[in-house]
């Protein structure tokens, strides 16, 4: 099966590619993609050397394109596209039908995945998309179990990316309405979930507050590490309870679901972590490329390599096993 690793640096999609991922993704430093952090992303010049980087390493790269245009605004993601294709990109990842149609008409060669953000959870919408815009690929929004995979695989005729590693949402895929409440901003309209510029640190008589839009989101003491404030992670009290109400730090690794996975046809396997650093990308690769090589020759898969790089240091099979049904 494909690895497809996250980059949210040129260094990152190098360290992905030197570490053996198979694909990349990535996306340009603006609002057209859903991880629009400071500091993160690539400039158009930056994006053509990442591509003919990996592929002069046999790598393909990925752009994502997948957050949903604005009215009057939708020149700038429509560039983003024929940017894309301009910079021999393997392929787009699109979450909107009006980009996906305008795509479909205005770069008919260019090779179109349907984001995680559309969330296609039945075969019928992922064949509505083929059948309408030519999708070749869907990122499978992360509420479906194995069996239910194999059932969309059975009754489709595109390929199937599911994520294996890193970040969990309590949202459907992106469509905040914390962020959206708190800040006036949403992952899938501009791209960044807790945006930096709304965050803030107050010293209150010794304990540090760390807010988003005004509203506290942690508390922590003097010798505490201060989490930056997502508001899904956040510690409240409510009901008279007191913790992270809406969801633990806690990351998904799926890396011993991975044989499952590939009898229920996925094609690929995809990595979260965009705003991660290098190394921690070159090491979430190199570990899920070992597994699938072992996979491929038969041969038993190293497990629980990877408990070290999640959040909290804690992990989930997420909605893979569904056990509270």
């Amino acid at each position: 099966m494909e690895i497809v690793c996250p980059a949210g640096t040129p260094a990152a999609l190098r360290a992905a590619v030197k570490a053996g991922a198979h694909t990349v993704y990535c996306g340009f430093a603006d609002e057209t993609n859903a991880r629009n952090f400071p500091g993160l992303n690539f400039e158009r010049a930056e994006m053509r050397e990442g591509v003919a980087f990996a592929h002069a390493h046999g790598a393909k790269v990925l752009v994502a394109i997948n957050t949903f245009p604005r009215a009057g605004d939708e020149a700038l993601w429509h560039q983003a596209v024929a940017d894309a294709e301009a910079s021999e990109a393997d392929a787009v990842i699109l979450a909107d039908p009006g980009l996906l149609d305008y795509a479909k008409h205005s770069h008919p060669e260019l090779r179109l995945h349907l984001s995680v953000q559309a969330a296609a959870a039945n075969a019928d919408v992922i064949n509505l998309y083929a059948q309408s815009f030519g999708v070749k690929r869907v990122v499978l929004p992360r509420v479906l179990s194995v069996q239910e995979i194999a059932a969309i695989n059975a009754e489709i005729e595109v390929e199937t990316e599911v994520f294996v590693f890193g970040g969990l949402c309590v949202m459907a895929e992106g469509r905040c309405s914390l962020s959206s409440y708190a800040t006036g901003q949403s992952p899938n309209m501009n791209g960044a979930c807790s945006p930096a510029s709304h965050v803030e640190y107050h010293d209150v008589r010794g304990v540090l507050d760390a807010r988003l839009g005004g509203y506290t989101i942690h508390r922590v003491g003097k010798d505490e590490p201060a989490p930056y404030p997502t508001l899904c992670k956040g510690c409240f009290s409510a009901g008279g309870k007191s913790g992270h109400l809406f969801e633990d730090p806690v990351s998904l690794n799926a890396e011993h679901l991975i044989p499952q996975l590939q009898k229920a046809g996925v094609t690929a396997l995809k990595i979260e972590g965009r705003q991660r650093s290098r190394s921690y990308v070159a090491q979430v690769v190199r570990n899920f490329r070992a597994a699938v090589d072992a996979l491929e020759l038969g041969r038993p898969m190293p497990e629980g390599m990877l408990a070290q790089l999640s959040e909290g240091q804690a992990t989930t099979a997420g909605a893979y096993k569904k056990t509270w049904r």
